[in-house]
């Protein structure tokens, strides 16, 4: 088993920035694909950002630009930096991990955690 935590959300204005965290515990050697996910209210949970474990990113084209995936092998941690925010980037984000990161990108990743709330008031 794999347990994610995630941390870093909040309220910012539109234009500002903040940087999310998510730390794997458990069984982490089984872990190759981590990523980011978010759902807005009435939408579904759509792929953010994906990293592998040898630090190959990708992202939706929606944060292309603003938002950079980053991981550190050492502290079992994905981390999301999130600039230039807009108002539709509301949602809760979650974490996502998996043993393949197509299980990720897939939206079907074996782990996931609970969630942080970000605010992006305009």
């Amino acid at each position: 088993q794999v347990q994610l935590v995630e941390s870093g959300g909040g309220l910012v204005q539109a234009g500002g920035s903040l940087r999310l965290s998510c730390v794997a515990s458990g069984s982490i050697f089984s872990i190759n694909g981590m990523g980011w996910y978010r759902q807005a209210p009435g939408k579904q949970r759509e792929l953010v950002a994906g990293i592998t474990r040898g630090g190959w990113p990708n992202y939706a084209d929606s944060v292309k630009g603003r938002f950079t995936i980053s991981r550190d092998n050492a502290k079992n941690t994905v981390y999301l930096q999130m600039n230039s925010l807009k108002p539709e980037d509301t949602a809760v984000y979650y974490c996502a991990a998996d043993r393949l990161m197509s299980a990720v990108v897939a939206g079907t990743p074996g782990y996931w955690g609970q969630g942080t709330q970000v605010t992006v008031s305009s």
